[in-house]
């Protein structure tokens, strides 16, 4: 061979070799923990592949950092991410729920003689405040005196048999109330309780107050500070969830205590609601509730419309609501599907959407999609990509804007709020028992942009240890 070829060869095996070792740099670094990280997972004698981490820096697609990226975790209610997201694309930010009225019988001299029809079409943030004032406008519409009974129509969503205490034995927790398509207040009271020292005894008011829901207060006062689970009060429920009894002890420090709980079934709940509510705004009506499935071949006599979706994922994302999310699941059904909406097809929606997206699925399992389940999985490059997506696409502005700001709204109002990384995270969080994660983008202290999923499963890691893990990882990101 000739020296100068023999000489070419050679310097081509010596940049080969050079890129190849760099490269092979390029991959260990990515793929060590910092060291506060190490830190805390050898303090806390945390398992290092308990913990999965991506982060990619957003205008130059580099990876930042990688370490069980690739490995499917439950990602808890981080997975409203990709809910929220595919909700985004497939239905756009203004997309708006209907809720209608109809008139079953005659109505003269604002009175109807004969039944009110509410058909619901899935609104998933139908609080007292905006039923309230549904109600006045649709008491502007000459209705006052209603002689017959409320029909109520939530067939648009399917009901199968729903327990909402199958998750974690708690029925009564508002995170637990399950999807309807006629959905009130997320079905959910409030419970005040205080002490009435003239009187000694304990008094307790619910908010809204419902008719049909009984309490039984067995509450006993006693001095001391406001502390412990509960404050002392044990609450047991009847079988049918229409009545609950308070037993225990409660201190007298305790001057503005609240309880929210979750009672009655979803039309049970609307019927007293819509009653009370009905009664404030001027109305008259003493009748019964019956549930029906009502065929409109005529335009409603008085339509509300919701919120439009951007403002909905706002709520669902930086307050982390369940029941929200899945109304927003079944919604996807519903748009795509023929009716019902079952929370099958909104699985299938939000496979397509990732099919379209050329989005790896290898080891994904969605279930419900609000990330309230032991059986949900997605890798942290899973979530990271979904994130990408959006930010490359037209609706990033609205994402983003619906995601907790550190140390300022939402999940994040009390984490990050020392200043240097306030508003600098906008992120989804995540937390059941054994999950901890968290996910977003973060606007690092060069003006750099990263994209970024931190996920742990292990026992006891939603005790706050989790949080410990991300603050080290966030905070080397954030000045990397």
């Amino acid at each position: 061979m000739p020296k100068k070829l023999r000489t070419l060869f050679f310097i081509i095996a010596v940049n080969f070799s050079s890129i190849f070792i760099n490269v092979l740099w390029a991959n260990d670094a990515i793929k060590i923990l910092p060291k506060g990280t190490r830190a805390i997972l050898d303090l806390r004698d945390l398992p290092s592949n308990s913990l999965s981490v991506y982060a990619v820096n957003i205008d130059t697609n580099e990876v930042i950092l990688s370490w069980n990226s690739s490995t499917p975790m439950n990602p808890a209610s981080v997975m409203k991410i990709l809910t929220t997201a595919v909700a985004l694309d497939r239905l756009g930010p203004t997309y708006r729920w209907h809720t209608d009225f109809y008139l079953n019988g005659s109505l003269d001299n604002e009175t109807l003689d004969g039944d009110l029809i509410i058909k619901g079409f899935g609104d998933p943030y139908l609080t007292a405040e905006k039923i309230w004032g549904m109600l006045k406008d649709f008491r502007k519409r000459g209705v006052r005196n209603i002689t017959g009974d409320l029909l109520l129509d939530d067939s648009h969503f399917s009901h199968p048999s729903y327990a909402p205490g199958v998750f974690d034995n708690e029925p009564l927790r508002t995170y637990n109330v399950g999807p309807n398509a006629l959905m009130f207040n997320f079905k959910a009271i409030e419970f005040h309780v205080e002490v009435d020292i003239k009187n000694n005894r304990v008094n307790i008011t619910q908010d809204p107050k419902l008719e049909n829901l009984s309490i039984i207060n067995k509450l006993i006062p006693i001095e001391g500070d406001c502390e412990g689970f509960q404050r002392g009060i044990r609450i047991v429920p009847n079988k049918v969830f229409n009545k609950l009894t308070f037993t225990g002890t409660f201190p007298d420090a305790c001057k503005d205590f609240s309880l929210y709980r979750s009672m009655l079934s979803h039309n049970e709940y609307a019927y007293a609601l819509f009653k009370d509510i009905w009664h404030q705004v001027g109305g008259e009506f003493s009748g019964n509730w019956r549930n029906i499935k009502f065929e409109a071949l005529d335009e409603p006599f008085f339509s509300h419309d919701s919120e439009t979706l951007a403002q909905v994922i706002s709520n669902i994302n930086k307050h982390s609501n369940n029941a929200m999310t899945r109304n927003l699941l079944l919604t996807l059904a519903a748009e795509r599907y023929p009716l019902p909406a079952t929370q099958k097809k909104g699985r299938m929606v939000i496979d397509e959407w990732l099919e379209d997206k050329a989005l790896n699925r290898a080891g994904f399992d969605y279930d419900n999609g609000a990330g309230l389940s032991r059986h949900s999985r997605l890798t942290a490059e899973q979530i990271v990509e979904i994130l990408l997506d959006v930010y490359k696409g037209p609706f990033m502005p609205e994402f983003m804007a619906s995601l907790s700001l550190s140390g300022l709204d939402g999940t994040m109002l009390e984490r990050f709020s020392d200043g240097e990384l306030t508003g600098k995270l906008h992120v989804k969080t995540g937390m059941i028992n054994h999950v901890s994660s968290i996910a977003g983008y973060l606007y690092s202290k060069d003006g750099k942009r990263f994209s970024f999923a931190i996920i742990q499963n292990f026992n006891d890691i939603h005790r706050g240890y989790g949080e410990e893990v991300q603050e080290t990882l966030i905070r080397w990101l954030y000045d990397n």
